[in-house]
């Protein structure tokens, strides 16, 4: 092709050449020129791989340009998965980029990522914009929460786990009462799998249709671990014209556990978000829902929940998130009910092109009554921390390999439920 040949020509050693030959080569503008005039003329792939060349041009300020221009060229191409891999490849090594972070957001809105678009928009300004940039950021932003789009999200992951049940180590407990196998802590390797489809359909002025399904599921050799959970919920949203958006949902959820129904549940929520400021915005939560355990029927009752999230950028590379929430739970035997609240923390950070992630949470429970065979009502805290990171140097069509590793303790006054499991997962998800 054309222009991989002129590429080669770009970075070939002129002593390489043979006596007497004549070797032209280009510089970098002169490159940038031919790409252009290479796209014009209808030779994508040659425009495509000079651009390509200049991509590992040792000069950051060049290469870059030719990312950047790179990632114009596949959009308009209709390829703008492969347009959001080569910006994010851009910023990965100048954060600062404001352009390129905005055109970033711009094409993951496009393709529905509401949230990584959302992202991307507050990390820009933290970096500092003009007056100007950052007011149309500030439209772009409300636009953002009130355009229609189709999207969904999945991840496929290999997890081994030293507690797929989440049970105590203990074969006896109180002494004298001896526990089934499947009522003590169990290794295992899994397959852990999440996914969700939606949609904002426009119905009339700042009003939205929000269907929405998704799933869950842990996957074991032995069947009777197997956890598996769907959700369907159909809602209205509300945008404001300050770029705020309030959510009503209706919904239902099943969950089976070993291969039967665990519970069902009917469900109503409210949601809140609104941007506080131009790095940062807050989310609140609250749901009632209506429950059945088809397994122990002293179990059906109501779970209240309220939640809310503070989520800020840090700097162009970096951001945070701080979560509290509350519920409570009734049931038919008061064994069964309970009170819990917890707190949350989570950072991330961009290290070259790996985004690297920690997070901590604590969660305290207290039931009503005793269960049976056991003298006090349950009191537990509950703590989980993670770290992982996302390396997109390896990713494949939007794809990029994500590694996390959880350490969680369940501390109880009733030994069957204190445990302890750590648990990793290697598997694929979203590059952007």
């Amino acid at each position: 092709m054309l222009a991989a040949a002129l590429a080669a020509a770009l970075v070939q050693p002129a002593e390489a050449a043979a006596p007497g030959s004549t070797v032209a080569t280009l510089n970098p503008a002169q490159m940038f020129k031919l790409a252009q005039q290479l796209e014009a003329e209808g030779s994508i792939a040659d425009a495509e791989a000079a651009l390509r060349a200049l991509a590992g041009d040792p000069d950051l300020a060049i290469r870059n340009e030719a990312r950047f221009r790179l990632a114009q060229l596949l959009e308009r191409q209709g390829k703008p998965r492969d347009a959001a891999a080569w910006l994010r490849r851009l910023l990965d090594e100048q954060p600062d980029a404001a352009r390129p972070r905005l055109e970033l957001a711009r094409i993951l809105a496009a393709l529905g990522d509401d949230r990584g678009a959302s992202r991307e928009l507050r990390q820009a300004q933290a970096a500092g914009l003009p007056p100007d940039v950052a007011r149309v950021v500030d439209r772009f932003q409300t636009a953002l929460r009130s355009q229609a789009r189709l999207g969904g999200t999945f991840e496929l992951a290999l997890a081994p786990d030293t507690n797929i049940n989440r049970a105590t180590a203990l074969s006896i407990i109180n002494d004298s009462i001896e526990l089934s196998p499947d009522a003590v802590a169990t290794s295992g390797v899994g397959l852990a799998a999440t996914g969700q489809a939606f949609a904002r359909l426009p119905i009339g002025t700042r009003l939205n249709l929000l269907p929405r399904v998704s799933g869950a599921a842990r996957l074991y050799g032995q069947n009777q671990f197997n956890d598996i959970s769907i959700d369907s919920r159909i809602g209205l949203e509300r945008v404001a014209v300050s770029g705020g958006r309030l959510t009503g949902s209706l919904g239902g959820e099943r969950r089976w556990f070993g291969g039967r129904v665990f519970t069902d549940a009917l469900s109503v929520s409210l949601d809140w978000l609104r941007p506080v400021s131009r790095t940062a915005q807050v989310t609140l939560n609250a749901g009632v829902s209506q429950l059945r355990f088809p397994r122990n029927g002293l179990q059906d009752g109501t779970l209240y929940q309220l939640a809310s999230s503070y989520e800020f950028a840090l700097a162009p590379r970096s951001g945070a998130a701080i979560s509290a929430s509350a519920a409570r739970q009734t049931a038919l035997d008061p064994a069964f009910a309970s009170t819990s609240a917890g707190l949350s923390g989570l950072v991330f950070r961009d290290v070259g092109r790996t985004t690297v992630f920690g997070s901590l949470a604590a969660r305290r429970f207290v039931s009503d009554a005793p269960l049976f065979l056991f003298p006090e009502p349950r009191r537990e805290w509950l703590v989980r921390a993670a770290v992982g990171g996302t390396f997109r140097q390896a990713a494949v069509r939007g794809l990029a390999p994500v590694v996390r590793l959880s350490v969680e303790h369940n501390a109880s006054n009733t030994e069957l439920f204190q445990y302890t499991r750590v648990a990793v997962e290697i598997g694929l998800g979203r590059a952007f």
